[in-house]
């Protein structure tokens, strides 16, 4: 089976699955009916959706900053381009980070960002969402320990697990920002893994020479951006935050903020889930699981997770398809040239 074959059998198994968790699984799991669910969303006012819209876009709004703090030079405008652009895409198809990761490769490139300070941003962008995602449910825990609300195994265990991996990927980023050996290591892995992706550029540095050249410039984006990229991922998970709160709200799912942060949590959680489009399916069952086991009316529990999902996973479909416009009508510069051996990581919200 061809490669693009693969693709696109991933692709369909993806979808499938997706459709199969949400039309059969989360009304199952949620203990509702979707005839419940769309009664519900009925009752949801004009007004209360624009409100919902309007911290979306802040969100994504906040988020700018994390990009313009891993890449100089570019404007919140054009981060915000670029971010609702790459999102879109990566939310089509399962494992889109890969597509979202070429898609803003291709717009920064056509905005004159070299080779070098593209990867750069993806890879330091890359962490930061990581790190960001796995200290969710580690926050969970420690506002569910002092609200006294109780503290599921399974919350636990996710806690556990993030904490794990955080350290992990926090081990590797400071081996490569402190040791060139260690660099030198991980970028001979990164090569083998990610070398299909750039086998049609033609190399002009060794993948020593790659690796220095590129720690160099992740030690600069981290030292002078760091406060900047954090600020913005706090800003971004924050508002998202308290939309959750909102749209639960709105709904009488009256719930402690531990309760409702901990349910947030693992749903940001598994949007890292590849198997399915922006983990849709799988966010939307384990969040209302927990939703429902910890006290919340099933329908609308199950209601709250879909109208969350439609506003920040859906919608940025239609806000992708508004930036992509917006760039084709932006002026375009051509690139910088002599540094197409950069080695990129997707990143994904």
């Amino acid at each position: 089976m061809s490669r693009r074959s693969k693709q696109v059998l991933r692709a369909v198994v993806g979808l499938a699955l997706a459709v199969a968790l949400l039309g059969w699984g989360f009304p199952r799991f949620a203990k509702t009916t979707w005839s419940d669910v769309f009664g519900h969303l009925q009752a949801v006012s004009w007004w209360e959706a624009s409100t919902f819209l309007g911290l979306v876009l802040v969100g994504l709004g906040c988020y700018t900053f994390t990009f313009t703090g891993s890449l100089p030079g570019l404007s919140q405008w054009r981060a915000f381009i670029v971010n609702i652009c790459g999102s879109s895409v990566s939310n089509l198809l399962p494992g889109g980070g890969a597509v979202g990761l070429a898609a803003t490769y291709t717009i920064l490139r056509s905005w004159g960002f070299s080779n070098r300070d593209v990867s750069t941003s993806a890879i330091v962008t890359g962490v930061w969402n990581t790190l960001a995602r796995i200290a969710l449910p580690i926050i969970a825990i420690l506002m569910l320990w002092f609200g006294n609300d109780g503290l599921p195994p399974s919350l636990t265990s996710a806690a556990i697990a993030a904490t794990l991996s955080g350290l992990a990927i926090f081990v590797v980023f400071v081996a490569i920002l402190s040791s060139e050996k260690a660099a030198q290591t991980i970028g001979r892995g990164f090569d083998r893994v990610l070398g299909p992706l750039f086998r049609r550029r033609r190399r002009t540095m060794s993948i020593d020479a790659l690796v220095h050249d590129m720690r160099g410039r992740i030690n600069e984006v981290v030292r002078t951006g760091w406060v900047q990229m954090t600020f913005g991922m706090i800003g971004f998970f924050g508002f998202y935050y308290l939309l959750f709160v909102l749209i639960m709200h709105s709904l009488d799912v009256v719930l402690p903020l531990g309760i409702l942060f901990a349910a947030f949590a693992i749903g940001r959680l598994l949007t890292a889930v590849g198997i399915t489009p922006g983990g849709v399916g799988v966010t939307e069952t384990a969040t209302v699981v927990a939703l429902v086991g910890w006290g919340a009316p099933p329908a609308a529990a199950a209601t709250g997770v879909i109208l969350f999902s439609i506003f920040t996973h859906l919608m940025e479909v239609p806000l992708g398809a508004i930036g992509w416009l917006a760039w084709s009508l932006s002026p375009r510069v051509k690139g910088a040239s002599g540094d197409d051996d950069a080695v990129a990581t997707a990143s994904t919200r």
